[in-house]
This record gives structure tokens, C-alpha cells and sequence, in this order.
């Protein structure tokens, strides 16, 4: 395996970045320590929201948001081929909503944002949401309507990334843990858990919130990455309940499925790597949900679950070459994961080829952070 590319983690960034090499004739071989796709990917909403979800001090991150989302079309439609499994890829918006007065006066400083930016964006009184999308609450203040917000089924797209990597001739190892990275200039190692050393040609580390902790790396090339909670519901639709536009409210938000799956989520809890379930947690997304999507009322909820967002200092990616050599990061998306797949996994994909680090993946080198050791984001 000395020629092949080593990526450390199955989720959609490790399993999309192996594929976009592969079909290039890159070999990959893929080391993942559960059943691919199935870790923090498999539980997260599948939103690719960049202008809802745009910060006012993340326009660096914004704009690489938007460059992923601009680039989906065509990703989709290669995982799809590849693969024979549709990703439900969705162009009906986003709706961002305001359920009372205070609500609505931080919407409308959102919106100013908005389009000071130049997004495409259109302010709504909630009679006009309602006429684009009737199963919202009757007694909105106001909305926000973002067209230009698209969404994935992530599940889906798991399925169709893993048949797509093998199917263009990627070596999947499942059930193999990493214990450790062994970097080196010409001939970069992990090491299993079993002992097993395997070399390469190049190591990425795409083990979201587990890439801290792999061994064999110095303090300088550690990825300051912690886990951020994220708790969620999931409703089965039943008609006529038929919510089509993600929803996005003050407390929680709803992203519809093709399949019948309605994802409500999420809470941001700072509770390392605990994943469990709690009824404060579970009634607050409820509630939010229900604020402004009273019809959920009445739906059966078919799962519950709490995901690790993977989040750096800064709550941006680190993309690209380390400190240590031989080894490239694709790790700390926080809650960008899905939406930065396309952006992230060809740029990585470029940069293992060519050795050269494209101006999108620039900001995001993992060795802007000084002591890079620390996970803590006020360190």
C-alpha cells in the first residue's frame, strides 16, 4: 500500500475525498472504526444553508460555505452515478422564522446582514410564508426566505459515497481503528489498533471529533478540535401533514426528507463526548418545533439520538497540510459538515495531487492556531 493515499475516517468528508482521488486513479485505502458513514454524519440534518446560517464575523467561512454549495449540482450527480443511489438532493429554500416580536427584531438584524452581503435573501410578513409554505405556524411575526438554501438526505448520500468509493476502486477497511499517525516525508504510516502498521503516500485525517485523538503526533500538529452535543428528534410524516422547506425557528429547526423523515434539531451543549439522550433537551426541541410547525403535533417520533460536532477554536475547518509531515487535515467542520463535502473533498483531493494548497483551503490551514495543542476555543 506504500503508493496508496491513507484516509483516517468513513464519514462524508473521509468517504468523498477518497472517492474524488480514486476516480482520478489515485489509490486510496480507508481506514474507518465502525461501519462507514454511520458515525457523526449519519446524525446530522443534511442542510446546506449557507446564507441562513451565515455568521457576522464568518464571511471568510461564508464565502467558502457558498463555494461548496455552488459546486453540489455536479457532486451529487457524480455520488449519484457511481453509485446507483439517489442522495434526495432539495432546491425548495429555507425559511427562517420569527415566532414573536423579540424574535423578529433579531431576524430583522439578520436580514440587514443579509443584504449588506448581497445574499438572496426576501424579508416575509408570516402570512406571505405561509403561501410558500402552509404548514407554518398562522401567527408568525415575520420570516425570512432564503431560496438559494438547498438540503441532501445524509443518509442517503453515506449509502451512495461508501458504493461509490469501492465501485471506483477504493479499499474500505471497516471495523479497524486507528491508534496512531506515523508522519514521515516520503512514506507516512498509520498504525491500527491491533498493531498493524500500514504506509503510504500521503495520511488525512478526516476522524472529526476522534482526529485529537490519535497518537504520533506532536503538540504543533494536533488538531485543536472538541466535540459540541447536538441532541434531535426525528417525526415520521403522515398526510396530509406535508412540510416541503427546511424550517428554521428561534429555538429549533425541521428539515423534511423525500423518505417520509423529518429531522428536528438541535441543541449546542459543551458536554465533551457524552451522547446522552435527556428529557430538557428533547422538550426543548419539541417545543421549538411545535412554535412554529404546530402540525408536528400529532406525528410519531421514530428515533431519538445526540451527535458530536466536531468544532476548532475558531469554528472553522482545518484543511490541509500539518506540522507533521506527510499528514493533511479534513477535520473541525463543526456544523458545516455536509454542506462543505464538495469544496472539501476536491481541494484536499487537489492538494494530494498536485502538492499545492488552493486559495479556498488557505485560511483553513490547521497551522493557523499558535499552540494548536489546546481544544479549548478561548485558549
Amino acid at each position: 500500500m506504500s503508493n496508496d493515499v491513507l484516509i483516517v475516517g468513513g464519514g462524508t468528508v473521509g468517504l468523498a475525498t477518497g472517492f474524488e482521488l480514486v476516480r482520478k486513479g489515485t489509490p486510496v485505502t480507508l481506514f474507518e472504526k465502525g461501519k462507514a458513514g454511520h458515525g457523526t454524519s449519519w446524525q446530522a440534518a443534511g442542510m446546506l444553508a449557507p446564507d441562513a446560517e451565515i455568521g457576522f464575523e464568518e464571511l471568510e467561512l461564508y464565502e467558502l460555505n457558498r463555494e461548496s454549495l455552488r459546486r453540489w449540482p455536479d457532486f451529487a450527480e457524480r455520488v449519484e452515478t457511481a453509485s446507483g443511489v439517489n442522495v434526495d438532493y432539495r432546491d425548495e429554500g429555507t425559511l427562517i422564522v420569527a415566532d414573536d416580536r423579540d424574535s423578529a427584531e433579531a431576524l430583522r438584524r439578520l436580514y440587514e446582514f443579509q443584504e449588506e452581503q448581497g445574499l438572496n435573501v426576501e424579508w416575509l410578513t408570516g402570512e406571505e410564508a405561509r403561501k410558500i409554505e402552509p404548514f407554518v405556524a398562522p401567527r408568525l411575526s415575520a420570516a425570512v426566505y432564503a431560496p438559494s438554501d438547498h438540503q441532501v438526505d445524509n443518509r442517503q448520500l453515506l449509502t451512495a459515497l461508501r458504493e461509490a468509493f469501492v465501485a471506483e476502486g477504493g479499499t474500505l477497511h471497516e471495523e479497524t481503528p486507528v491508534a496512531a499517525v506515523a508522519p514521515d516525508e516520503a512514506t507516512p504510516a498509520v498504525v491500527t489498533e491491533d498493531g498493524t502498521r500500514v504506509e503510504g503516500k500521503e495520511v488525512v485525517v478526516a476522524a472529526g471529533v476522534w482526529s485529537r485523538d490519535l497518537d504520533g503526533l506532536t503538540p504543533d500538529a494536533q488538531p485543536p478540535v472538541r466535540p459540541v452535543k447536538g441532541q434531535m428528534i426525528q417525526l415520521r410524516r403522515e398526510r396530509p401533514f406535508d412540510l416541503q422547506h427546511v424550517i428554521r425557528g428561534p429555538d429549533a429547526y425541521l428539515a423534511p426528507k423525500s423518505s417520509g423523515r423529518i429531522v428536528v434539531g438541535a441543541t449546542s451543549e459543551e458536554m465533551g463526548f457524552d451522547t446522552t439522550v435527556t428529557a430538557g433537551g428533547l422538550y426543548d426541541l419539541l417545543e421549538g418545533a411545535w412554535e412554529v410547525v404546530p402540525g408536528i403535533y400529532d406525528l410519531p417520533v421514530d428515533d431519538t439520538w445526540a451527535g458530536l460536532r466536531p468544532a476548532s477554536r475558531d469554528h472553522a475547518p482545518l484543511l490541509g497540510r500539518t506540522a507533521a509531515p506527510g499528514v493533511i487535515m479534513a477535520t473541525g467542520h463543526y456544523r458545516h459538515g455536509i454542506l462543505l463535502t464538495p469544496v472539501t473533498a476536491e481541494e484536499v483531493a487537489t492538494l494530494v495531487r498536485t502538492g499545492e494548497t488552493s486559495d479556498w483551503l488557505g485560511p483553513f490551514a490547521p497551522t493557523r492556531f499558535p499552540n494548536a495543542q489546546s481544544p479549548s476555543p478561548t485558549a
